[in-house]
C-alpha cells in the first residue's frame, strides 16, 4: 500500500504542487498590489479585446470567475509581437471580446498586472466598437516595478 500511495502522490500530488507554486508565484491575480494613480473603474459592462491567453474560457474562469461568452473580433493596423501587439499599418490581429462587470474588470486589471506590467487603452475595433484592450508598458517603464 505504501509503494501504491507513493506512486500516486508522485503521479498527481508533486505535479499539482508545482503548477500551483507556478501559478502563485508567476500568474497569480491575487498577489497584486495596484499602483497610485490608476483611474477608477467605472460601472457597467465593459467590452475587452483579448488575444492571447485570456482568450481561453479556462483562464478567463480562474481569472473572473466565469467562462463567459465571447464574440470574434478583429484590431486593425496592429500585429502580435510576443506578449504584446506592435502599431502595424496594414496588419490585423485577430481575438474575441468579452463582455465584463466592473468587479470582472478589476480581476482582468489584477490578472495583467495594470500599472506594473500593462496598461489598458481604448482602441476601435474593426467592426467600429471601442473597446479596452491590455498593452505592455515600455520595458523602461517596467524596470523598477515588482511582479
Amino acid at each position: 500500500m505504501t509503494r501504491l500511495r507513493l506512486l500516486l502522490i508522485s503521479l498527481f500530488g508533486l505535479p499539482l504542487a508545482v503548477a500551483g507554486w507556478l501559478w502563485l508565484t508567476m500568474l497569480s491575480p491575487f498577489t497584486y498590489d495596484p499602483p497610485d494613480g490608476l483611474a477608477p473603474i467605472a460601472d457597467g459592462p465593459h467590452e475587452v479585446f483579448v488575444y492571447g491567453t485570456l482568450r481561453s474560457g479556462l483562464v478567463r474562469w480562474l481569472v473572473t470567475g466565469r467562462a463567459g461568452e465571447s464574440q470574434p473580433a478583429v484590431l486593425e493596423d496592429f500585429r502580435r509581437e510576443g506578449l504584446d501587439l506592435a502599431e502595424a499599418p496594414g496588419e490585423r490581429v485577430e481575438g474575441e471580446v468579452i463582455e465584463v462587470s466592473a468587479g470582472e474588470l478589476a480581476r482582468l486589471d489584477r490578472y495583467e498586472r495594470l500599472g506594473i506590467r500593462y496598461e489598458r487603452v481604448r482602441l476601435e475595433l474593426a467592426d467600429g466598437r471601442e473597446v479596452w484592450v491590455y498593452r505592455r508598458l515600455p520595458e523602461e517603464a517596467t524596470a523598477g516595478a515588482q511582479l
